[in-house]
């Protein structure tokens, strides 16, 4: 985000992502009238609440995905209220799911991934991962099943969450922050009545919460696992994030435009 009218409720409770006139950083159109052409370049001009600091803790490289990953993973780890023991599920091991893990791990929970691919066992553990579960194998969902106080599922296509749903405790939550549309098979609303359980959603977090979480990463020592590239290598780099061969971010340098 670069500004927001700042003038709507959800901007004075720090929600600036939900405001109505919201100017993304590329696609949007800024109060000025003016389009955004996104973050790649050398310098960028914007309003001065949305600048944010950067702990010099931190390699500058590795804190750029923070700025997306890690604010759309650290917003609904904090929303829940998550603490120490608690016990937190994330679907998905990609850019979203390797900063689930180190957040909620540095958080004090007992974290468990949830994957498809027993390739992703022994980093799943390197990222801070207690636990790890094959979500295909019915003996395994059906062993951790009324478990879970919060699942972060960070899957991008539509799949079933409905053994995720079985997993959480009374008053537990599946969010949702990889996957926008309609979700099949169906979902069955009985546990999430009988149990007072929830299905959510959440996008990225305010500027202020943004902020939180920068300094909550440098005062743990927290980065995303990137591969920096240069600009004329983007094409090859996008033919490898359709292949899913990325551990776990790109990041472009931008001194090779």
């Amino acid at each position: 985000m670069v500004d927001s009218c700042q003038t709507c409720e959800t901007c004075k409770n720090d929600r600036e992502q939900y405001c109505p006139s919201t100017a993304f950083t590329y696609g949007s159109l800024d109060r000025d009238g003016s389009r955004t052409y996104g973050g790649y370049s050398k310098t960028i001009v914007l309003t001065e609440k949305f600048v944010l600091s950067i702990p010099e803790s931190l390699d500058l490289a590795a804190a750029a995905p923070l700025l997306c990953a890690g604010i759309t993973t650290y917003s609904p780890l904090r929303r829940w209220g998550v603490r120490p023991g608690w016990k937190v599920g994330v679907v998905g091991l990609g850019g979203l799911g390797h900063m689930a893990l180190k957040l909620a791990k540095a958080m004090g929970a007992n974290v468990t991934l949830f994957s498809r691919s027993q390739e992703k066992d022994e980093d799943a553990k390197r990222l801070g991962a207690d636990h790890f579960l094959i979500s295909s194998d019915p003996e395994q969902m059906e062993a951790v099943v009324g478990q879970f106080d919060l699942i972060i599922d960070t899957v991008p296509y539509n799949h079933d969450v409905n053994p995720y749903v079985t997993a959480l405790v009374p008053e537990g939550s599946v969010v949702l922050v990889g996957y926008f549309g309609p979700l099949e098979p169906t979902v069955n609303s009985a546990p999430l009545v009988l149990r007072s359980q929830n299905l959510a959603g959440s996008l990225i977090g305010g500027i202020k919460e943004t902020q939180e979480m920068l300094d909550f990463c440098g005062q743990h020592g927290i980065a995303s696992d990137i591969e920096v590239i240069n600009a004329q290598d983007l094409h090859y780099a996008y033919e490898r994030v359709r292949k899913g061969d990325v551990k776990y971010r790109f990041v472009i340098d931008i001194t090779t435009l």
